[in-house]
Formats: structure tokens, C-alpha cells, sequence
């Protein structure tokens, strides 16, 4: 076969000819065109494949920095250029200064190398051999002092019996009066067995630390006692029904609070051999029972359960929730007592949830989710990324601006400096440069998410405690997926159900920077005791009473880490509005 191409016979007609160089040249100007969009679908597919590598082997990062090569605006000597310029340097000095107290003031503290003084010390003296103890020349040396070095050792965690002496008392010659005896408290256990330290450890390890019980027992083992798994599985179960009402506290406080966050992540749901029976007034129970028998029918061993996080904005609590899927009856239900603002991603369900909800709730949608998209796409139009990178980078500052300031002043900087931010933003989206991107692309499917979201992606800016993003509650999903590492399922529903309670604890206590096992064993303690001040043991409460308990050096690392960030942005806010 040849593969010559036909000759094209060019008529004597001087119209005949026009068509024909009409119809050539339509015909190459699709061919241009599709060689065009095939050059596009080229640079997404390797977009796509270099992403997939950055997902596997790289560190992911979306920091968008200013690039020196990058000419800067010229805006002359006018008057509003010098005032500007001036507010900008007077703001980058005076974070500076911040900054420079902070560091200041650890560096004129002196660096303490004693050992903390309340640890317990004992004395060894060092072996000293002849040679040091005789001069060859004059004989025996004198001692005359001491060089101390103090070096801390660390030995296994000690473990104690206590032995409870209960007094019994009866009347001599009238055995009929029987025997009284003081009364014995309430222990978690039967027979108070295991004191609430033991429990206190075993849950802070496991949902602290993320240590499974295997490991546990390992632990335990290593400083003389070696429980069956059994048993420290039976404590976590008694623990988790004296919290019960302690959490259900918790979930009143978030849902009263008015402004959530939330988000969600996968753990593997083990099936259980037999399904038990659905409670017809319970939507819980029969979604459970309808997913279950599901996957029963279908020869699964497992199925795809989620874990929910809550975090309240104005109250300093975290609350989970575990279901067996992702289907919309998960924050139906947690929220169907809720009333404010919800700050999630654009999954299906919560968009229906503010459907539903009949101006009940209202969603707002994350920043941060919204540029990553656009970041992510950058290399395939990076010209009109630059543009809508730039409109967000000058969001996420005037928020840095806006940390230190309450609600009702941080309202009145986002209506002041970020609303215009967010209609230049607009104005862009429908100029003739967004036409241009092709809408099947990744950077057309980011614009098109700006489109589709726009006002839930705004919705910040009519509530000065609403965050600009949901990457609070996104960090949230570490501590389960560290722990889903670690533990790899969940063993049934009920056990889902207490690691969602067991999480609520120990995370609210991470975020209150106390020490989770010291909180968790004085709220075992109290709510065996019969404690009803829930209140009293929330952990933003509970630290007021408790100093000893509190991180400050989390307290501290977290302002240090703050001030950096700041300082390295105001830096960089004039060299964006003034020339080189």
C-alpha cells in the first residue's frame, strides 16, 4: 500500500479556486486546533503523572513565594504611594520588633543545664585509679573538692499494688448485730482491680500515642506485669461507658457553639460473623444494618467505615463520630441540633445537609481546598495561575493580620480589604483570559470549582469568627490516620463507636496543650466518684484548676512558630507594591 498523499487538482475557475483555498484553509485551521488541544491533553497527562509522583516519593508543599525575576509594579512618587509605603514599613517593623522580643528574651535568660530540681538524685563517686591518687614525685595527692555531672537515667515505669485495708467492726457478745465495714468506693472494674492510673495510661497510649494493644502489653510487660489483651481491652470498655456522659457533654457544648468545622476520614470496619437486629426508631441502627448485611451478602471481610472530627471555633473541643460509610446520614443526624455556620469541604452530603437544613445551617467552603486546585494546576496555564495564586496569597494575609484581633475587628478588615480582593477575583473569572482556559483541563475544572462554590467560599467574610479554611479540622485527620497506622481496623461497631469517645477525650486535651494522662485519670476519677459537673472537667476549664497539667512549652512553640510565619509575610508584602 502507498502511502503517498493524493495530489490535489487546483481547477482553471478563478471561483472554484477561492472555495478550494477556503475549504484548505478551514481544514488547517481545525487541524491547528486539534493539534492545539492535543498539546493540552499532553500537558495534563503529565501533570497528572507528576503529581502522582509527588504524591508517592515527595513532599507535598503549596507554598506560593514571590519570585525575585519577577518585575514589580512602578507606582511613581505620588502622594497614596508614599502614605502606602510608609504603613507597609511601619507594619513589617513593628512584627520585627515582636519577633525580636520573643527571641530577645530567651536569649538573655541563661541556658540552664541543671536537671530539673525536683527529680530525685543520688550520689556516685568515681572510681580513681593509683596513678591519680599518688604523685610520683611528693607521694599521696590531697583531696580537695568534687566536680559534679549530673546525668539523667531512665528506668522502666514503676508498677505498685495498693493494698486496701477495709476495717470490720461487730459486737462482741451480740453476733446477730452482724458485721459493718466503711463503705468501698466505686471502682472501674469489678473488685477494683485496676485502678484508673492503669486505664488512664492504656487509653492515653492508644489514642495519644497510637500504640495498639499488643504493644501495650509489651509496655506493661516490660516493668513486671504482663496483662492478657483481654484485659486491657475490658478496661477500655468500662472506661469508655463512665465517659459516656462526659462526651455527650461535649457534643452539646460544640453543637451550642455556632461555628463548626468538619471533615472526615476512612477506617476498616471488620465484619462481625452475625448482623444484629435494626432499632426501627433508630436511622443509626438501620443504616448500620443495611451496610452490614450488604456486605455480608456480598462475602466481604471488611467494609469502609468513616470517622467524623467536629471542631468547635469558639470552644476549645474536639468531637468524633464513627459510622460504618460516608453516607449523608453521619452529619444528618450529629447535626439535625445544630444552628450556624459549618465550614467543610464540597462533599454531596453536607451540600445537602444546608439544603435540608432550611437557613438552619449555612456551609462554607474551604479557602485553602479551593487553591490548592488552582495550585496544583499552575503548570499547564502559568500565567493565569499566577494571577488567581497572587488574589489568594493577598487573602491569607490580610487573615495572618487579622489572627490577633477579635471577631467583630477581624469582620471589619475582611469587609474592608478582602471583599475588594474577592471581586477583582470575580471580575477576573469572567474576563476574557478565563475564557480562554479550556474547561476539561485540571486548571479549568479548578476555576470551575471557584465558579460552583463561590459563595459558600466567601461566607467567612460575614462572620468574623468563621476561619478563612478547614485546615484546623484537615490536621484533625492525622490522629486517626496515625492511629489507623498503628492499630490497622476498628474490631467492630461498639469499638468504633468508643474510639470515637476515646478521640474526643484525648484530642480536646491535645488541644488545650494539657497532660492527657494526668486529665484522663482525674476525670475517671471524679465521674466514678459521681461527679455530674461536666462542666467543671471540660479541658479548657479543668487546666484553670490544674497548672501543673498544662505544655506551656506548647503554648510557646506555637506562638514562636506564629511570629516567624508573620514576620517572613510582612516581609514580603512591599516588595509586591513598590520597585525594585
Amino acid at each position: 500500500m502507498s502511502d503517498a498523499k493524493p495530489a490535489i487538482t487546483i481547477p482553471d475557475d478563478l471561483k472554484a479556486c477561492q472555495a478550494l483555498i477556503e475549504e484548505l484553509a478551514g481544514t488547517i485551521g481545525e487541524q491547528a486546533d486539534k493539534i492545539e488541544e492535543l498539546h493540552r491533553q499532553k500537558e495534563e497527562y503529565r501533570l497528572a503523572y507528576k503529581e502522582l509522583l509527588q504524591r508517592a516519593f515527595r513532599r507535598r508543599s503549596e507554598r506560593y513565594l514571590h519570585d525575585p525575576r519577577q518585575m514589580a509594579f512602578d507606582f511613581g512618587d505620588s502622594d497614596e504611594a508614599c502614605d502606602a509605603a510608609e504603613g507597609l514599613a511601619e507594619a513589617v517593623e513593628e512584627v520585627e520588633q515582636t519577633v525580636q522580643s520573643h527571641t530577645r528574651r530567651r536569649r538573655r535568660k541563661p541556658r540552664n543545664e541543671k536537671l530539673p530540681d525536683h527529680l530525685p538524685r543520688y550520689e556516685v563517686v568515681a572510681e580513681v585509679p593509683d596513678e591519680v591518687k599518688e604523685c610520683p614525685k611528693h607521694g599521696p595527692r590531697k583531696l580537695i573538692g568534687y566536680d559534679e555531672v549530673e546525668t539523667l537515667e531512665c528506668g522502666r515505669p514503676a508498677l505498685r499494688v495498693r493494698v486496701t485495708k477495709y476495717p470490720k467492726y461487730a459486737c462482741e457478745d451480740s453476733p446477730e448485730c452482724g458485721v459493718s465495714s466503711p463503705e468501698r468506693p466505686t471502682g472501674l472494674v469489678e473488685g477494683n482491680r485496676y485502678d484508673t492510673s492503669v486505664a488512664a495510661e492504656v487509653i492515653t497510649g492508644k489514642y495519644g500515642y497510637h500504640l495498639p494493644i499488643y504493644r501495650e502489653q509489651d509496655y506493661f510487660a516490660g516493668s513486671g506485669w504482663t496483662p492478657a489483651r483481654s484485659t486491657l481491652l475490658n478496661l477500655l470498655v468500662a472506661s469508655a461507658f463512665v465517659i459516656r456522659p462526659l462526651i455527650e457533654h461535649f457534643k452539646q457544648e460544640v453543637l451550642g457553639s455556632g461555628v463548626l468545622g468538619t471533615d472526615d476520614t476512612s477506617v476498616t470496619l471488620l465484619l462481625p460473623k452475625t448482623i444484629p437486629k435494626p432499632c426501627e426508631n433508630d436511622p443509626k441502627s438501620r443504616r448500620i444494618h443495611e451496610v452490614l448485611s450488604q456486605a455480608l451478602a456480598a462475602g466481604k471481610p471488611s467494609v469502609r467505615a468513616h470517622m467524623w472530627a467536629y471542631r468547635s471555633v469558639t470552644v476549645p473541643l474536639n468531637v468524633f463520630d464513627f459510622t460504618v460509610s460516608r453516607h449523608r446520614d453521619g452529619p444528618d443526624l450529629f447535626l439535625e441540633d445544630f444552628r450556624g455556620k459549618l465550614m467543610a469541604d464540597c462533599y454531596s452530603g453536607y451540600q445537602a445537609i444546608d439544603l435540608r437544613s432550611e437557613g438552619r445551617i449555612e456551609r462554607g467552603a474551604c479557602v485553602a481546598y479551593a487553591r490548592r486546585k488552582v495550585f496544583l494546576a499552575r503548570e499547564s496555564y502559568p500565567l493565569e495561575a499566577s494571577v488567581v495564586l497572587a488574589k489568594f496569597q493577598q487573602l491569607y494575609d490580610i487573615e495572618d493580620r487579622a489572627k490577633t484581633r477579635s471577631a467583630e475587628e477581624r469582620l471589619a478588615l475582611r469587609q474592608a480589604e478582602a471583599a475588594p480582593v474577592w471581586r477583582s477575583l470575580g471580575e477576573w473569572l469572567a474576563g476574557e483570559a478565563a475564557a480562554r482556559v479550556l474547561p476539561k483541563g485540571k486548571f479549568g475544572e479548578a476555576l470551575g470549582y471557584l465558579r460552583n462554590h463561590w459563595e459558600p467560599l466567601q461566607l467567612y467574610l460575614s462572620d468574623g469568627a468563621m476561619p478563612i479554611d478547614n485546615n484546623d479540622v484537615e490536621q484533625l485527620m492525622k490522629q486517626i490516620a496515625l492511629g489507623r497506622k498503628n492499630w490497622l481496623f476498628v474490631g467492630s461497631v461498639a469499638a468504633g463507636e468508643r474510639a470515637a469517645d476515646f478521640l474526643s477525650l484525648v484530642s480536646s486535651a491535645v488541644r488545650n496543650d494539657l497532660d492527657v494522662w494526668a486529665y484522663v485519670k482525674d476525670v475517671l476519677d471524679q465521674l466514678l466518684a459521681g461527679s455530674t459537673d461536666y462542666h467543671a472537667l471540660r479541658p479548657d476549664v479543668w487546666k484553670a484548676s490544674h497548672p501543673e497539667a498544662i505544655r506551656i512549652y506548647r503554648a510557646r512553640e506555637r506562638r514562636d512558630r506564629a511570629s516567624r510565619k508573620q514576620l517572613r509575610r510582612s516581609r514580603r508584602r512591599p516588595t509586591a507594591g513598590t520597585s525594585p
